[in-house]
């Protein structure tokens, strides 16, 4: 039972951050344009890969240790486990394309 609402609980919030980044992606452009000189390309792609590795980290120590449990009482629940413990990946994974966006477009 709380793997669903931990399941519902990632869920929104990889749906919230995505379109909290697709609503401001014009307004982090023109910022990126803006400190495109000097360190503000290495700066801003430090933060971009930076911020989401600690919180999926944070994350991920989370679900693996409610996993872990969860497997030991249920061994059928592995799959969900899995994708449980993917889904806040993505948010690295993005991280580093904004990243390689900022140093090689912008």
């Amino acid at each position: 039972m709380w793997t669903k609402r931990l399941g519902w609980i990632a869920a929104g919030a990889v749906a919230l951050l995505t379109l909290a980044g697709v609503a401001g992606a014009e307004e982090a452009a023109q910022a990126a344009q803006a400190a495109a000189t000097g360190w503000g390309k290495a700066i801003g792609a430090a933060i971009a890969i930076g911020l989401p590795a600690i919180g999926t980290g944070y994350a991920q120590a989370r679900i693996g240790a409610a996993g872990a449990g969860a497997l030991a009482e249920r061994p059928e629940v592995a799959g969900s486990v899995t994708i449980l413990v993917a889904i806040p990946e993505t948010a690295v994974v993005l991280g580093l394309v904004i990243a390689a966006l900022i140093i090689f477009v912008a």
